[in-house]
C-alpha cells in the first residue's frame, strides 16, 4: 500500500539557506511608484549630486555608473553594476539617518557595498571623495551570489 503524503509548510533550514532578496520584492505598483521618483530626480539633482557626477560620467574612473537606480525599495544615487557598489549623498543628519541606516543594511545583506557621502563633503573636498570611491573600486571583489545565505 502506498505511503501517505502529508502536507507541511517549508521553513528555511541549514540544507535550505533563506533567500536574501526577499526583503526586495515590491509590488508593481510600487516599483512604478519608485521608477518615477528616480525619473523625477535624475531631472532634478542636488547641487551635491550635480558636482559629483561630473567626476563619474563617461566611465571617467574606469568604471560605468548610473544616477538615481531603483534597487528594490531603494533609489540609489549612484551605482556601479558591474562591482556592485552604491554611492549615496546626505542621508547623515536628523531623522534621515536612520533611513539611511535601514536603506544600507538592506542593501549590504544582498552582496551590495554602500558609500555615503555628506552634501558638505561632496561640495567642499570632492577631490578627497573621489580618491574614496577610486580605492574602493580598485579593491579586490568577488560577486555576490545572490539568494544564498553566507
Amino acid at each position: 500500500m502506498a505511503e501517505r503524503r502529508k502536507l507541511s509548510i517549508s521553513t528555511p533550514s541549514a540544507d535550505k539557506p533563506a533567500d536574501r532578496t526577499r526583503g526586495w520584492k515590491v509590488s508593481p505598483a510600487r516599483a512604478e511608484a519608485l521608477r518615477a521618483r528616480a525619473r523625477a530626480q535624475r531631472r532634478d539633482p542636488t547641487p551635491a549630486q550635480a558636482a559629483l557626477w561630473e567626476h563619474l560620467k563617461d566611465k571617467q574612473l574606469g568604471f560605468a555608473f548610473n544616477r538615481e537606480v531603483v534597487m528594490g525599495s531603494t533609489i540609489a544615487d549612484f551605482a556601479c553594476k558591474p562591482r556592485w557598489l552604491v554611492l549615496e549623498i546626505g542621508g547623515t543628519e536628523g531623522s534621515e539617518a536612520a533611513i539611511a541606516e535601514l536603506s544600507d543594511r538592506k542593501l549590504t545583506e544582498v552582496g551590495v557595498r554602500v558609500l555615503r557621502f555628506s552634501d558638505q563633503q561632496v561640495l567642499e573636498n570632492i577631490e578627497t571623495v573621489v580618491a574614496a570611491i577610486v580605492d574602493d573600486l580598485a579593491k579586490p571583489f568577488e560577486r555576490p551570489r545572490i539568494g544564498r545565505a553566507g
